[in-house]
């Protein structure tokens, strides 16, 4: 894992007085959670974009792909590594995603008798763009303006009663399909809703605005998860969001906390790994197929990345019990 070059963000949010009230909340939804996932891994949901997840023991540090999603830590803790960037979140808090991001995450507070737990929904996009224009100007911003991470894609905060209960009368309608699926796109919109009018609103409404610099990284990032096996070219990417090449690298680089090159590189190694687990491609048929042009320059950075070279890390997976790294 690569240093940190920032120190990390930790929310001790059980000692925070105004956490206090969500405790039993929180409690409920743990409950909820272990009733239906009594063994480790991570589970989809009869209602779609809902995942539950399970860990039993702290984990090693393990790269994944988040995609745009809102993420509450029911029982437990754990950190993810964003580029230079390092966060620490447990119960009592959520995570939000804005955008396609690759990472690297562990749980560090686990155990059979007090797992991991942890519910993750989807977020389309589109979904919140309309839900801001509903909201207009009366959703009140509580960002801090001089946050060193305010453009970051990757932000946590303290969860709020809104939000646990929403997310708790969500896990309750798996128990009735009939009801989930009527009520569950509607509660899903709800937690959207209550993080747009609480701590994390700023941020998300930031990229969903069709002129904010954010918008316009989200749309380039769009374009590499697309094209990532192509050659990276910052004029063309610059160009279609009517930027200029060093405002696109600073602007990427805030959102992502690495560059452009690097965050494809890591686009391209997921994808290998992904196509050499489901597909059964040796590892030189991959590299060529996610755009390297040398096997051995692909099987340096794979094992650098994934601290294994590409034939033993796929051994090892297929061989694992285990789920890896939950959202």
């Amino acid at each position: 894992m690569n240093t940190v070059a920032h120190p990390a963000i930790a929310f001790d949010t059980v000692s925070s007085p105004t956490a206090l009230p969500a405790a039993p909340k929180c409690r409920d939804l743990a409950d909820l959670v272990s009733a239906r996932v009594t063994q480790e891994g991570v589970y989809e949901t009869d209602i779609p974009g809902l995942d539950l997840f399970r860990v039993d023991a702290p984990t090693p540090c393990m790269s994944t792909v988040y995609e745009p999603s809102l993420c509450v830590i029911a029982q437990g803790s754990k950190t993810v590594q964003l580029g230079d960037r390092e966060i620490v979140y447990g119960a009592l808090s959520y995570m939000v995603s804005s955008v396609d991001l690759p990472v690297n995450g562990r749980v560090v507070d686990a155990s059979p008798e007090n797992p991991f737990l942890a519910v993750k929904i989807n977020i389309d996009p589109a979904e919140v763009a309309e839900l801001v224009l509903q909201l207009g100007d009366t959703a009140e911003s509580g960002e801090p303006a001089d946050c060193p991470y305010s453009a970051c894609g990757l932000c946590v905060a303290q969860v709020d009663m809104g939000i646990l209960d929403a997310m708790t009368r969500l896990l309750r309608l798996l128990d009735s399909p009939t009801d989930a699926r009527v009520l569950a796109p509607l509660i899903q919109r709800e937690i959207i809703y209550r993080a747009l009018v609480g701590e994390m609103g700023a941020r998300m409404r930031e990229f969903v605005s069709a002129d904010s610099q954010s918008n316009r990284v989200s749309r380039v990032i769009s374009v590499l998860k697309d094209r990532f096996a192509e050659p990276l070219r910052m004029r063309d990417l610059a160009e279609d969001v009517n930027m200029s090449e060093s405002t696109l690298y600073h602007s990427f680089k805030q959102v992502t906390r690495m560059s452009p090159l690097q965050f494809q590189k890591k686009l391209r190694l997921h994808e290998a790994r992904r196509l050499m687990l489901s597909e059964g491609l040796e590892a030189a048929t991959a590299s060529y197929r996610v755009g390297y042009e040398s096997p051995s320059h692909f099987s340096r950075e794979y094992s650098r990345m994934f601290g294994a070279p590409p034939r033993a890390d796929v051994v090892k997976l297929r061989g694992e019990t285990r789920i890896g790294v939950p959202a």
